[in-house]
C-alpha cells in the first residue's frame, strides 16, 4: 500500500485557513493512507481555554471532520489527523480516522504534555485500532510515544501500521518511534508540524522531521525541520505480521506477561 504524511505549519487560531490548505493539498495526493499533524485544525500553543472552546469541533458535525470524510471518500484513501475536539462541555486533543466508506473513528489523547491539561481532558479509552483498506492501523498522539505500553497495546491488538499525529518540540520522539516499530515489528508514520508559536507554553519551535519507519528500523521517508511537504512510500504490510526478530525469535510468543505486573501497578 502507499502510505505517508503531510508535514506543514498550521496557522494558529485560523481553522478555515488550515482547512483550505489541507483541502488544496489532499486533492492532489495519491495514497492509501495519509497522516496529518496533531491539532492540525487549530495550532497548538493556546493562551486561554476560551480559544480552545471557540475553535474546537464536534467529531460528528465539525467542518474539519467533514472535510476529511469528503476527501477520504473522493480520494479513496484513509486519513488520520489531529484536531481539537469539543464534546458537550469537554475538550479533547483528538485524532480522527476518516475511511473511504465514510466512517469516522476518534481517539482522544491519553497522555497530555506540559500545559495541555490546562486546556484538554485526557481520553479514557484504550488507543484506537481500526481496520482500514489494506492495513489494520493503530493511532497514538504525540507524547504517547513516551509510553511503550501504548505502542505495545496497539500491536497486541493487531495494528500493523501505527499512525502518530504529532506536534513535537523535544529531540527524542522521532528516534524513539524507530524503536517502537522494531520492538513491536510494525510500521510507524509520524506526522509532525513545523514552525513556531508563542502562547501559554512559551515560545515553542516544532521540529518537523516527519517519517515513515519499518518493522526492521529502516526510515523509508523523512522530512527536514522546515519543509512543508507530502511524502509517500510503498510499504508491504505483510511484514508487520511476522513478529520474528531478524527472522528468528517471535517477539510476541517470547513475552512473559506473568512477570510484568509492575508495569500496570497503579502504585
Amino acid at each position: 500500500m502507499r502510505a505517508g504524511y503531510f508535514q506543514f505549519q498550521p496557522r494558529f487560531g485560523e481553522p478555515e485557513v488550515n482547512r483550505q490548505r489541507m483541502a488544496e493539498t489532499l486533492s492532489a495526493v495519491q495514497a492509501d493512507l495519509l497522516v496529518l499533524p496533531e491539532l492540525s485544525n487549530t495550532g497548538y500553543n493556546f493562551n486561554a481555554i476560551s480559544e480552545v472552546t471557540a475553535w474546537a469541533e464536534s467529531a460528528e458535525t465539525g467542518d474539519t471532520l467533514q472535510l476529511w470524510r469528503d476527501m477520504a471518500r473522493k480520494r479513496r484513501m484513509t486519513l488520520v489527523g489531529g484536531f481539537a475536539e469539543r464534546d458537550g462541555n469537554q475538550l479533547y486533543n483528538s485524532a480522527a480516522v476518516a475511511l473511504p466508506d465514510g466512517r469516522i473513528a476518534v481517539y482522544r489523547k491519553t497522555h497530555l504534555f506540559h500545559k495541555e491539561p490546562e486546556f484538554f481532558s485526557p481520553g479514557g479509552a484504550p488507543p484506537l485500532v481500526v481496520d482500514a483498506p489494506g492495513a489494520r492501523i493503530g493511532v497514538m498522539i504525540c507524547f504517547d510515544w513516551a509510553f511503550p505500553e501504548v505502542a505495545r497495546s496497539l500491536a497486541l491488538r493487531g495494528a500493523e501500521v501505527i499512525c502518530h499525529p504529532s506536534n513535537i518540540v523535544t529531540p527524542f520522539p522521532q528516534r524513539t518511534m524507530v524503536i517502537r516499530g522494531v520492538e513491536n515489528r510494525v510500521f510507524t508514520i509520524t506526522a509532525n508540524r513545523t514552525g513556531e508559536e508563542r502562547g501559554a507554553a512559551g515560545q515553542l519551535r516544532f521540529s518537523g522531521q516527519s517519517q515513515v519507519t519499518t518493522p526492521d528500523g529502516a526510515v523509508l521517508a523523512a522530512s527536514d525541520e522546515h519543509t512543508a511537504e507530502v511524502r509517500t512510500v510503498d510499504i508491504d504490510v505483510a511484514r508487520a505480521r511476522d513478529k520474528r526478530l531478524a527472522g528468528f525469535t517471535d517477539l510476541f510468543k517470547a513475552r512473559r506477561p506473568e512477570l510484568y505486573g509492575d508495569i500496570v501497578d497503579r502504585h
